[in-house]
């Protein structure tokens, strides 16, 4: 046997119903590539002479499990071969849990699959199975071995029936094959060499499609994704520089080079690439964990995805189609609220639908089912509050995979399929059905503002600063009291330890602080009050969520300091050093613009 030209393993994955014949060609591998010990097919075949059985393949895979203890290089899962072209391991695919649960969760990743049709018997419920599994491990490299030919007379019209059944069936699961290829396992019909059995056959044999199937890319040649995990800022000296960290997952990067932070949208140039305690380098690639500063101050949140401005951008969506295995003790519904894990982010997740569930215990095909029981593996929606940024699991692995946990435990892992289109969101349609069920006092607005002397509001002010904004909202407070008008402010804190006690009080301001305050404001400002409060750390997507939750009635957005909204455009934007007093005549101006106030003096 000639020496492997490249020394990279290729995973591959065999699949098929019971009885269909993966023992057969999975011990035929073996014999024709050499992998077996010395003398160990003769002895085989000598055992089966004295015990007056027939010889088959199949009874390799147990005589070399059987001498495991000996060193042989084979266990229940997995067998290793090489050709001419390389090494490779050969993953068994029972279909039983553990395997599903190893392969999703990454432990043991194929990078090409060979799925095995009894041409006798054509294509069984667990033939499509197995191709809903392919389809759900994002297996793009697959090739459909039609065995068991000599059986049908090596007929093209039953292989032809076959492929052309078969590729229909995984069209629906947008998974198309590389190749069908008619194959003997027992009399070794195309899977080493072609045979005069099926002059028809013009493909490749089974050995050749192995050896075609490709490797993955290096991750440091796939576009550059690195999730910001962290962001310092150090005072000592003036120093002024925000220095952001993460792990690359994929690609490179280099000083010079333009990128864009998702799903924000923003845009900096790499100014200089940082090592703790270590030498200045000017470039770095997957698997190192530099800090990065940026030409440009630019406010970027944890969680979000840094690109190359020169490279395919990341998908971006509120709703995403995910094919997920679930290991939570109690099923997944979707009633309740979770926790997703994608890169960096942290993000509250819920299930919209359930299109389709794979009982992965018996492997059957459950109809019209709303939850995603335990071990069971099921393509659904899933929704965040604010879009995330991911990719595909076919175009990048690495960012195209997630988990969910529930009660602080792993619950679910899966594989997002593609970005979904969302007519309306959860949020929305709780605040449809908020409304209509909302009871109205029997006081309308009209009269409170008669009574009152103002309009209610919802003033929002916003900063990085979060001191800033608390002065600034403070005082607005005060100046409307001492002018007899109904008004309350509310910091953030006071929804994180009082009504969010509940959810952990510390760190940055999270979905269910926005939840829980723009459905207070909604409470005031229906009351006829001027409901204020400060903000540090929002997005456009925070506020457009506060606007939605304080309907029908209005927000009013103060933003001081730089203006890092893209999306959400700020009723009054003041700069950093504006004098306070200064600052509130000219939120004062706009309550009167905007009729709030009817008449004051200051």
């Amino acid at each position: 046997m000639s020496t492997a030209k490249n020394e990279e393993p290729l995973s591959v994955v065999m699949a098929g119903h019971v009885d269909h014949g993966k023992s057969t060609i999975i011990g035929r591998l073996l014999a024709e590539t050499g992998a077996l010990p010395q003398g160990k097919l003769e002895q085989v075949r000598e055992t089966c002479r004295r015990n007056a059985k027939p010889f088959e393949y199949a009874f390799l895979l147990d005589a070399l499990k059987d001498e495991q203890t000996q060193g042989i290089t084979i266990d229940a899962a997995r067998c290793f071969f090489r050709t001419a072209q390389r090494r490779y391991i050969l993953i068994d695919a029972p279909g039983h849990v553990e395997f599903l649960k190893n392969m999703i969760t990454g432990a043991s990743r194929a990078e090409a699959a060979l799925l095995v049709i009894d041409a006798k018997e054509g294509i069984r419920e667990n033939t499509k199975r197995h191709g809903y599994m392919m389809s759900m491990l994002g297996l793009r490299q697959l090739s459909v071995l039609v065995n068991k030919m000599d059986l049908v007379g090596y007929s093209q019209e039953v292989f032809e029936k076959i492929r052309a059944d078969y590729t229909a069936f995984l069209e629906r699961l947008q998974l198309q094959p590389v190749s069908f290829i008619p194959v003997s396992g027992m009399q070794g019909v195309n899977i080493a060499a072609r045979s005069a059995e099926t002059p028809w056959y013009t493909g490749p044999t089974v050995l050749e499609q192995i050896d075609r199937f490709r490797n993955k890319e290096f991750p440091d040649k796939l576009p550059f994704r690195l999730p910001v995990q962290d962001i310092y800022k150090f005072t000592e000296q003036g120093d002024e520089r925000r220095i952001l960290a993460g792990t690359i997952e994929t690609g490179s990067i280099a000083v010079g080079d333009e990128v864009v932070f998702q799903p924000s949208g923003k845009r900096s140039r790499i100014q200089s690439i940082e090592y703790f305690n270590g030498p200045t380098k000017t470039s770095a690639s997957a698997g190192e964990a530099p800090g990065f500063t940026l030409d440009t101050q630019l406010y970027v949140k944890r969680g979000e995805w840094m690109t190359k401005a020169d490279q395919p951008p990341l998908k971006t969506s509120t709703r995403f189609r995910v094919n997920l295995f679930w290991m939570g003790r109690a099923p997944l519904i979707k009633s309740k609220t979770y926790k997703l894990k994608l890169g960096a982010i942290r993000s509250p997740v819920k299930l919209v639908d359930v299109l389709a569930v794979l009982d992965a215990t018996e492997l059957s095909t459950v109809a019209n089912k709303q939850a995603v029981e335990r071990h069971d593996v099921a393509e659904v929606i899933l929704e965040t509050p604010k879009p995330v940024a991911f990719d595909i699991v076919g175009d990048i692995e690495q960012t195209g995979r997630l988990v969910i946990v529930d009660n602080y435990e792993i619950a679910g892992a899966g594989i997002i399929l593609a970005a979904e289109a969302a007519h309306s969101s959860t949020l929305e349609e709780h605040i449809r059905s908020r409304e209509i069920a909302w009871k109205n006092s029997t006081i309308a607005r009209e009269e409170r503002t008669a009574s009152y002397g103002h309009g209610a509001k919802f003033v929002v002010f916003t900063s990085a600063d979060a001191a800033l904004g608390e002065t600034f909202a403070q005082t607005l407070e005060k100046q409307l009291f001492a002018k007899q008008f109904k008004t309350y402010y509310l910091g953030i804190e006071n929804v994180k330890r009082g009504l969010d006690a509940d959810l952990r009080a510390e760190g940055e301001i999270h979905d269910d602080h926005i939840r829980r305050l723009g459905e207070l404001a909604r409470i005031l400002t229906d009351a006829g009050q001027i409901f204020i409060t400060s903000l540090a750390g929002v997005d456009d997507y925070d506020l457009q969520a506060l606007a939605l939750l304080n309907s029908p009635h209005e927000i009013m957005v103060i933003n001081i300091g730089e203006n890092s909204f893209n999306r959400f455009e700020p009723a009054l934007n003041l700069a950093a050093d504006t004098p306070v007093t200064t600052g509130v005549e000219a939120v004062w101006n706009l309550l009167r613009q905007r009729h709030v106030i009817v008449d004051y003096q200051i």
